[in-house]
């Protein structure tokens, strides 16, 4: 997985727009499976009176990825009534800002989020039992197959798991992928010889 970045200057084109409509942007490009995939931008401007702070203005990053969080923590905005006293260059009452490491950071969510799809993906395309495709049944003597496997929440931390014969599953990964906790449910109950047997000891889902 790649996420490479370039910066770039837009003018925003309404006459009302803050700072003259001068607009920084930043394009996040992400490389999975050795193609690019739609690229995700963030546009940033200075809305504050004698102030050169940075604030989110638009953007296009997934609604799992936490651009806000990531905003308050490295591009923090001044205190009202300080703006004044606050001439440096993002700097505010708050702290200083970080936009280099705004940048880092939410590159590092970006690969981390396409890394868990990802592996999400190849899990389901080598764990899958192939069905016949003049058929949406899957043979009798196959009752004990996995039948799905897709990403439970927005963030794809969490990995629904469905047998043919009724059972269910929820793996959950961390930010990195690696494996938190698996439980299967069958009618008699929790199925640790099924978890046991899926994960076979890995600790990573792409193990």
């Amino acid at each position: 997985m790649c996420v490479s970045v370039t910066t770039f200057r837009v003018t925003d084109p309404d006459p009302n727009a803050v700072d003259n409509g001068n607009v920084l942007g930043l394009r996040f490009e992400v490389m999975s499976h050795a193609r690019f995939l739609k690229p995700y931008f963030v546009m940033l401007n200075r809305p504050y009176t004698r102030n050169k702070a940075l604030r989110v203005h638009r953007h296009t990053i997934p609604a799992s990825i936490p651009l806000s969080g990531l905003a308050a923590r490295y591009l923090p905005a001044p205190k009202r009534g300080n703006e004044d006293e606050q001439r440096d260059e993002g700097r505010d009452a708050k702290g200083q800002q970080d936009l280099p490491r705004f940048v880092r950071t939410l590159r590092r969510e970006l690969v981390r989020f396409h890394n868990r799809t990802a592996v999400i993906g190849d899990l389901r395309d080598v764990t899958i039992t192939k069905r016949d495709p003049n058929t949406s049944m899957v043979p009798e003597a196959d009752d004990a197959a996995v039948a799905s496997i897709q990403a439970a929440d927005a963030e794809a931390k969490q990995v629904s798991i469905e047998w043919t014969d009724g059972r269910a599953g929820r793996l959950v990964m961390n930010d990195d992928g690696e494996i938190v906790k698996m439980v299967v449910q069958a009618e008699q109950g929790r199925d640790r010889r099924t978890v046991r047997g899926f994960l076979g000891g890995a600790t990573r889902v792409e193990e």
